[in-house]
């Protein structure tokens, strides 16, 4: 099925390309000025430190239903060995082997194309088998901090985890915003909780990923509006999956990634923060979510924080 005319009429209105110049590679980033940075700084009130990842382990959220997107794969390559002669300090030392969107992660830019095209025009074929991706990767975007906002869908909904088929809209995102007392701004980093990684967290890994809530395709334009420089959530797919219309897969992606040039994150665990927003009554934050520099990479792990 080729991109309907209605995807395209969405993408001619989220379009950033050019916004920032010819040779941006960052995106939506732009908009996380300093004065942005020292504004998220003063959401800091207790301190208290809300780890957002799941742990890197090969028992993690990857079903298979995705090619090559393996689970951590961890492997001892020295145990306790005196690598400088007997009596020595001895070490140990590990690899692992994984897909870099395997667990919680930001995607870059260049994770998704269409129409043969990645973000700010270029050419989808600048991602290559040798060195991935020229422009645009993972390590472009050297930091990621600035004020977070949880907009609790669920929680504004009155249930603790959102029904496989529900794709959420500009007016959820809105009765979130309600629901938390605050308004996105330019330069926030959105966390959208639908409450799906229960599943996951209960041990039931392929209910988690199929079928799953997630952002509709009415939901980029709401974050172009309020000029927004990241989104992550709480699902495997970031989109609802099976997606709204019939044959149209990953265009909430496409949106983003290309047209927008605002980074995606999955797999996010927002149980815990869901709890500690609801007991101090607040759903702002400063969020530190550092991109791993993998060069050329389409996908990064990540360990966010919120700090309260």
């Amino acid at each position: 099925m080729s991109l309907p005319a209605e995807f395209h009429e969405i993408a001619k209105r989220v379009n950033n390309w050019g916004r920032w110049g010819t040779d941006d590679e960052i995106g939506t980033l732009n908009l996380i000025s300093e004065e942005v940075v020292r504004e998220a700084a003063a959401a800091v009130c207790t301190g208290r430190r809300i780890p957002l990842a799941l742990p890197l382990q090969q028992d993690g959220v990857q079903t298979g239903m995705i090619p090559g997107r393996v689970n951590p794969l961890h492997a001892m390559v020295q145990i306790n060995q005196e690598i400088f002669g007997p009596g020595t300090v001895a070490c140990s030392d590990d690899a692992v082997t994984m897909g870099l969107q395997a667990a919680t992660h930001w995607d870059a830019l260049t994770h998704v194309s269409h129409s043969g095209m990645i973000y700010n025009g270029r050419p989808a074929g600048t991602v290559t088998a040798h060195a991935g991706a020229e422009f645009s990767g993972i390590d472009k975007p050297r930091h990621i901090v600035s004020r977070g906002v949880l907009l609790d869908v669920a929680r504004a909904r009155g249930v603790d985890r959102l029904a496989g088929d529900h794709a959420v809209t500009p007016e959820d995102l809105e009765a979130a915003e309600e629901f938390a007392g605050v308004r996105v701004r330019s330069g926030d980093i959105v966390l959208v909780r639908t409450g799906q990684i229960q599943l996951y967290l209960a041990g039931d890994k392929h209910a988690y990923a199929y079928p799953s809530p997630g952002l509709s395709v009415r939901t980029p334009e709401w974050f172009h509006a309020r000029d927004v420089a990241a989104v992550a959530n709480d699902t495997l797919t970031f989109e609802v999956f099976p997606p709204e219309i019939e044959g149209l897969w990953l265009p909430v992606h496409a949106l983003d990634l290309v047209e927008m040039g605002m980074l995606q994150g999955q797999n996010w665990n927002l149980e815990e923060l869901s709890t500690a927003c609801g007991q101090e009554s607040r759903h702002t934050f400063l969020l530190s979510a550092m991109p791993e520099p993998f060069v050329g990479g389409t996908g990064t792990p990540v360990a966010p924080v919120a700090i309260l």
